[in-house]
């Protein structure tokens, strides 16, 4: 199986006056409480969060959804810190879930969802399914793929899950991944995404790309 970048040129970023009132609200509250999130120092407890440039992750989603690429609506965001982008799935009409390792980051998320009623699901667990591990390799992070037979011998069952969804009916992958990190969050996505799921990838330039899985 390959990757194959896609053609992926969405619109400049709606000016708010333009975005649905939905998403207007959402990242007016959003905002609100990023800000105390910062004010408070709990950057510190969490360094790994940054957030991302909303309105430009909005108008990449919408660019695929409207280009019928993807060939079904089920969402997926990696490391959903406080649950923006997958919020704005959900907005957008998408059956939306954020995986989110940090507690504390889930429980803002949830909250900020459920104050909205935004229907989404946060899931408090690795991006790495059972078995998958990152380590040091040259030049950055690699991924360890887990063994299809036991040192006996025995088979064991390396089927990647995440509680409560189904990998196999994913549509579209979002992730902001740390710098250096993009190409282990490639790997990863070819690794356990199914045939033709899309990743789109938000870069620290503000820039995004996308790739289907072949």
């Amino acid at each position: 199986m390959t990757l194959r970048q896609l053609p992926l040129s969405p619109e400049p970023p709606p000016p708010p006056s333009e975005l649905p009132p939905a998403v207007t609200q959402l990242l007016e509250e959003a905002e609100k409480r990023c800000d105390a999130f910062f004010d408070a120092g709990l950057d510190r407890r969490y360094p790994r969060y940054l957030p991302s440039n909303p309105q430009k992750v909005f108008a990449a989603i919408t660019a695929l959804k409207d280009s019928q690429l993807l060939r079904g609506n089920l969402f997926c965001e990696w490391g959903s810190g406080f649950g923006i982008a997958t919020c704005m799935a959900s907005l957008l009409g998408f059956e939306a879930t954020g995986i989110e390792l940090e507690p504390g980051l889930v429980e803002l998320s949830t909250q900020l969802a459920q104050d909205l009623h935004i229907p989404v699901e946060f899931l408090c667990t690795s991006y790495l399914p059972e078995g998958y591990e990152e380590v040091e390799g040259i030049g950055g992070k690699d991924l360890l793929v887990p063994e299809a037979t036991t040192s006996g011998g025995a088979n064991i069952d390396i089927t990647p899950i995440y509680d409560g969804l189904d990998l196999d009916e994913v549509a579209l992958f979002f992730v902001y991944p740390w710098p250096g990190q993009e190409e282990f969050m490639m790997d990863l996505f070819q690794a356990i995404a199914s045939e033709d799921a899309i990743l789109l990838i938000y870069h620290a330039d503000a820039s995004t790309t996308a790739y289907r899985r072949r």
